[in-house]
């Protein structure tokens, strides 16, 4: 009897209970006030719950949408799921865009303060004799703010330090010889003979590998920060095929129908859907970890070897060295120049007029103390730079893939079994599959069309992954160029050849750079240009004035080439013999000099 007592009364809780809750979902209060919220009209809400076969995405049972609201719903849900992901990305994007404004903000201002530096010292040092000639130098950091800019399509900065130091030269050389007249004739031959007088001593040689090095460095890094806002933005967007937004309304707002406006997804009901509509994105991680990689590489090395900032901080003491090497062995060097180009006349106008101050630079440089030059630019200083921004990087990594983890959390899902796997209240059955298009294949949740990939994205992995060349040829100090669509990097070794054949017409030419270890054509002997090292690391650089050599410009010979059928792609047996003497002849020349 006692048993039967409370049995009725279980049973009796549960009745109440099921036709409360039958009651409240029928009456679609709940709905209404959740539906307005999202500044749709109440009205289309019904008073009470209708049956669902007028749907079309939701179950077909009790409902509290009709087809206009199923439809409503549909177009926020979309919104709905590109809210979070544009603002994680857009997130990302403004870490990046920051960054990047820092880092150009702190060169340019770098190169400015140099600029400022030098000109300050110079005055002080040299007086009138460098007011004459500052258009030199200031067209100097000129050129290497226009190389900073826009890169060798600008600027050949291996032939401006050339004609900077040429120029120099020339200037100091008649300064130093001010009893002499000279034509430009005679000039011409003291520039020819500059390699064998090294009148500046090796501060031209290795002052060209620091910037060539540095601003290699500086450049492609910056250009990386700028890349990575621009990739973000181009594929940040997700999928609005219509699997995907069916499969949104189904996980977002089917709920409201069933008059449960407070159920959230479950979490792997959720991760499904994400991996579904950003399967093209997850694809793009692979190159994205690896353009990363590449970054957080050249950021090591921008602290180290290529420091930028050790390079242009002191760059007018060196530039004062070169001069006091030239002035110091002026005699020598004139001695040599008369040698070789000639006697020079007389200047007969320099003897009613000779003074102190026509008798070449005065006195010898004196740099400030270190507390009166500057340290830093744009307020801070590169290692702070470098410390926040590998910070950022390493925490970018991984963003694709799990972009859909980092969506599905906190009160977008509930965690356990009460929660909507889709049809009602319970716990989601099916396997949580993998990240990227090939893997949607057996997706439960979304139909994804495999064979269709997304081509925007497709371009920006291939966009990646030139940048990634660039980055691990930057890394050793050198830049990538491309010679009739192939691509040349030159590399450490001991000869290194790299060349492509392509006919013009007639005109068979032969793209060819190579590396001769000793070659003074090439930057110095094997030990100073890296000889032997067989990857980007090359970490027994100690030395920041000998690590890797600028590169090498790539030699272009044509040769007359005879007349091939258009079916063909082989050359005659005399043409290609022809061809193959005038390539050995063109890499034995340095060494026959």
């Amino acid at each position: 009897m006692k048993m039967f007592v409370v049995f009725t009364v279980c049973m009796s809780l549960v009745v109440l209970a099921s036709a409360q809750a039958d009651q409240k979902a029928k009456n679609c209060n709940e709905v209404r006030t959740a539906y307005s919220s999202k500044g749709f009209n109440v009205n289309d809400v019904p008073n009470k719950g209708v049956h669902g076969n007028h749907l079309k995405v939701c179950t077909q049972g009790f409902s509290c949408c009709t087809l206009e609201m199923e439809e409503k719903l549909s177009q926020q849900s979309r919104t709905d799921l590109k809210a979070p992901v544009h603002q994680l990305s857009s997130n990302l994007q403004n870490t990046f865009t920051q960054r990047t404004r820092h880092f150009d903000q702190f060169f340019r201002e770098l190169l400015s303060n140099a600029e400022k530096s030098l000109n300050d010292m110079f005055v002080r040092t040299y007086g009138l004799m460098y007011v004459k000639n500052a258009e030199l130098f200031k067209h100097f950091f000129s050129e290497l703010r226009r190389y900073y800019s826009h890169g060798s399509n600008a600027v050949n900065l291996d032939d401006m330090l050339a004609d900077f130091w040429t120029d120099l030269l020339e200037r100091m050389f008649r300064l130093v010889n001010v009893q002499h007249e000279f034509s430009d004739s005679y000039m011409e031959c003291v520039s020819r003979h500059m390699e064998q007088l090294k009148p500046f001593g090796d501060v031209p040689r290795k002052l060209r590998l620091q910037l060539t090095r540095s601003f290699i460095a500086v450049r492609t890094f910056t250009h990386g920060l700028a890349l990575m806002p621009e990739v973000v933005g181009k594929v940040s967007t997700v999928s609005s095929s219509p699997s995907c937004v069916r499969a949104a309304m189904k996980m977002l707002y089917c709920p409201y129908c069933s008059g449960q406006v407070a159920l959230k997804p479950c979490k792997n009901y959720c991760l499904n859907v994400m991996r579904g509509c950003l399967a093209n994105q997850a694809d793009l991680d692979t190159e994205w970890n690896n353009f990363l990689d590449a970054m957080l590489g050249l950021a090591e090395r921008l602290e180290g070897p290529f420091n930028f900032e050790s390079v242009m901080d002191p760059i007018d003491v060196k530039i004062s060295d070169a001069i006091m090497n030239m002035q110091e062995n002026s005699i020598q060097v004139s001695m040599k120049v008369f040698q070789g180009c000639g006697q020079p006349k007389l200047n007969e106008a320099f003897r009613t007029r000779r003074s102190p101050k026509d008798s070449g630079f005065p006195g010898r440089f004196r740099p400030y103390s270190p507390d009166a030059r500057p340290t830093t630019a744009a307020g801070t200083s590169l290692d702070r730079l470098l410390t926040d921004v590998k910070k950022k990087l390493k925490h970018a990594k991984k963003f694709w893939s799990t972009l859909p983890d980092t969506v599905c959390v906190g009160e977008r899902i509930a965690i356990g079994d009460e929660c909507w796997n889709g049809t009602a209240k319970s716990r989601y059955e099916s396997v949580v599959i993998g990240n990227g298009l090939a893997n949607q294949v057996s997706n439960p949740d979304v139909e994804v069309d495999i064979t269709k990939p997304d081509m925007v994205i497709r371009r920006q992995i291939a966009v990646l992954k030139e940048m990634t060349s660039r980055l691990k040829a930057a890394y050793i100090g050198t830049d990538i160029s491309f010679v009739n669509g192939t691509m040349v990097n030159y590399s450490c070794g001991l000869i290194q050849v790299k060349f492509s054949m392509k006919r013009q017409d007639d005109v068979m030419v032969f793209n060819v750079a190579s590396f001769f270890p000793g070659s003074t054509e090439d930057a110095g002997s094997g030990e100073e240009s890296g000889s032997g090292c067989d990857s980007p690391p090359c970490d027994s650089d100690g030395d920041i004035y000998f690590s890797t050599p600028a590169p090498a410009k790539p030699r272009v010979i044509k040769i007359q080439a005879d007349k091939q059928p258009s079916s063909g792609t082989r050359l005659a047996p005399f043409s290609l013999a022809l061809a193959v003497t005038a390539l050995l002849l063109a890499l034995l020349t340095p060494h026959m000099r």
